[in-house]
């Protein structure tokens, strides 16, 4: 937590402000430690507050080492203000991106003296330590564990959502906290929607199945979508499935630290000729104590070079209308001279008959 710390205050010198009120709860964790909610951080050049009520100063003061536990009473925020009016902070950054209107009305007229500039501290984040990046392999392996198991489960005559339970269930009994997000089962037309959440349809013979599911370990996430065919294929499902899986293994090939998000989303995109057309998203996104985070890998990412130990996912998808659609999708590890798969689910198409 030190590094970290030290890495925002190394940001506050280089924006020219002299203190930050970080409130973003995945910030807050970040840089704290603390994992309750309802905080927020006040960092100087020398100081460091946590700011939360009695609901959690005692696990505060457990976790977030090194930081003054100050509970507030009348309010999280008159509490933060006067902590700022307290330490004379003069130019605050306030995460523009995290803190609604309402609350930086709050906060800028109980610090009368301050002038708040809006910041963006999430890309402290997109290098990870090599903690989260254990974190994640392990938020990892209980999805490649789950998906295994669900293979033994799907037939047809059961719903999408006794998938779902059944992922989420077994999930929870080898060690996920949570669910990353709200688990996507799609199957037969539901399947051109890319962010088709279970529901009561039954699965039937000769129909895809796609699932999109993640573990939380450690307060990480992992990412992985993987689409089967209960019954036998067809001869147009597995030409889909087999340019899907191409544009897969392309993006997976040209990811690495010297790319920028831009180019890593062509290379899959390009491999795959007239079905590119059915590819509406983007190819990935950053994964950690956020399921979506930054860098992007996109044709409109703005990240000009990957860095370094960033956990991005590949997965690009071929979605068609009144048909259904196929999605691949790995949560990996971006080295300096390429990258490592973190979900290690097998890809090639498989027949539950």
């Amino acid at each position: 937590m030190n590094k970290r710390l030290n890495k925002l205050r190394a940001f506050l010198t280089a924006k020219n402000i002299d203190s930050i009120v970080v409130a973003k709860t995945e910030n807050v964790r970040y840089i704290s430690g603390f994992t309750g909610d309802s905080a927020t951080l006040v960092i100087t050049a020398k100081h460091a507050f946590l700011i939360t009520d009695s609901r959690y100063t005692e696990q505060a003061a457990a976790e977030a080492n090194g930081f003054v536990i100050a509970e507030q009473k009348d309010g999280l925020l008159t509490k933060t203000a006067e902590t700022l009016s307290e330490l004379s902070c003069r130019k605050v950054g306030f995460e523009g991106n995290a803190v609604i209107f309402d609350d930086w009305r709050i906060l800028t007229a109980k610090a009368k003296t301050a002038e708040f500039v809006p910041v963006k501290i999430d890309s402290l984040r997109e290098a990870k330590d090599e903690g989260e990046i254990a974190l994640i392999k392990e938020a990892c392996a209980i999805a490649d564990a789950a998906f295994a198991d669900v293979l033994n489960f799907l037939r047809p005559g059961i719903t999408e959502n006794d998938v779902a339970v059944h992922l989420e269930y077994f999930m929870r009994q080898k060690g996920s906290e949570r669910p990353a997000f709200t688990t996507i089962v799609a199957s037969g037309v539901r399947g051109s929607m890319p962010h088709a959440t279970a529901t009561n349809k039954l699965i039937k013979n000769g129909e895809f199945v796609t699932m999109d599911f993640g573990a939380v370990y450690g307060g990480y996430c992992s990412d992985i979508t993987r689409t089967v065919v209960v019954g036998k294929a067809d001869v147009r499902q597995k030409e889909i499935y087999a340019v899907t899986l191409k544009a897969q293994l392309a993006g997976l090939a040209a990811l690495s630290a010297d790319k920028s998000g831009i180019e890593v989303d062509k290379a899959a995109r390009d491999s795959m000729g007239q079905y590119a057309a059915y590819f509406g998203h983007s190819l990935g996104h950053g994964v950690g104590l956020e399921i979506h985070e930054n860098p992007r890998l996109s044709q409109k990412s703005k990240c000009e070079h990957l860095p370094v130990n960033a956990v991005v996912t590949v997965e690009p998808g071929i979605y068609i209308p009144q048909w259904g659609g196929v999605r691949i999708e790995d949560t990996t590890h971006v080295t300096a001279t390429g990258c490592r798969r973190l979900t290690l689910s097998p890809k090639e198409l498989i027949e539950i008959c």
